[in-house]
């Protein structure tokens, strides 16, 4: 149709809303400013940081890091043999492999802190992870990039 479409959250961590800081709804808005549209071309991967703010007027950084992946086509499209737009009724119409199309998709890490570069390095060890196909769990690549261990004053490193 138009290649227009709309976002959806296909995964989040935590799954559940944490009392003092609930999921943004809408989220999936901002990561295509543009709206969602499907490419005849990969586009190389963007990176951006969007600013939301709370009814508490607290900042929410949106850190989202999108790549495009390739889709498949539902049907085949037939085509005219001729030039002029019209099948000829001799040969009935052979089958056209369509464009390949590429939709986008996005990780986004939302948090109240203002750190673009670790967000990026974050996001694009994630996105190496995922491409590369590596066999390890997402939930465990998430939880140490979230746990750190932070030396007490005056105590060893």
């Amino acid at each position: 149709g138009s290649r227009d479409g709309q976002g959806q959250i296909l995964q989040r961590f935590p799954e559940k809303d944490w009392e003092d800081n609930p999921f943004p709804q809408g989220i999936e808005l901002f990561c295509q400013p543009s709206g969602w549209q499907l490419f005849t071309e990969r586009n190389p991967p963007t990176f951006f940081v969007a600013v939301l703010t709370d009814i508490n007027s607290e900042r929410h950084y949106c850190a989202c890091f999108t790549f495009w992946e390739a889709v498949e086509s539902a049907q085949p499209q037939s085509h005219p043999r001729n030039g002029e737009g019209e099948e000829e009724e001799e040969e009935p119409s052979s089958p056209v492999q369509p464009a390949q199309l590429f939709a986008p998709k996005s990780l986004v890490l939302v948090s109240r802190l203002d750190h673009a570069e670790v967000f990026r390095n974050s996001l694009g060890l994630i996105y190496t992870i995922y491409v590369d196909g590596l066999s390890v769990s997402l939930e465990n690549v998430i939880g140490n990039l979230l746990t750190c261990t932070i030396p007490i004053t005056g105590g060893a490193q």
